[in-house]
């Protein structure tokens, strides 16, 4: 129970909604698809997102949030563009992650890094990823640790 609220209660952003549009939207900027690597939009994301949230602190959730709406509202700031993220194209959008990524204001560039952590764990785990590495697929999450 957190603030009176069960842990499985219905939360906005749970099983999708707007907050986890704007987490899948980073995730997706900060690991795109290239050669033969799938990027984190063809591993399963939206599970990956739902689950993530199940299974998180409530501080690391702010966090990834925190983040993503970072990402979100940073344009003007990374490339001098008044628009969301959401409405740059592939190019600017990728010139956005990386400039964010490598700013010289340390709280903003840790927040980035959360959703970027979320997005790797995601990312790794698939079997497509993996294979390119030549490492064997990981076995179903036994979920002994919940137990």
């Amino acid at each position: 129970m957190l603030w009176g609220v069960p842990r499985d209660a219905p939360l906005p952003g749970r099983r999708g909604g707007r907050v986890n549009a704007l987490i899948r939207h980073t995730m997706c900027a900060l690991i795109p698809s290239g050669g033969a690597l799938p990027g984190v939009a063809e591993c399963g994301v939206d599970a990956w997102i739902v689950r993530f949230r199940a299974e998180t602190s409530v501080m690391m959730w702010i966090g990834v949030v925190a983040g993503s709406v970072l990402f979100v509202l940073t344009p003007v700031w990374t490339l001098g563009l008044p628009v969301p993220s959401l409405w740059l194209g592939p190019e600017r959008l990728d010139a956005h992650a990386s400039r964010l990524g490598a700013s010289s204001i340390y709280p903003l560039r840790q927040l980035v890094l959360l959703v970027k952590m979320m997005a790797c764990l995601c990312w790794g785990v698939d079997p497509r990823v993996r294979a390119v590495f030549a490492l064997a697929p990981y076995p179903p999450d036994p979920g002994t640790w919940r137990s």
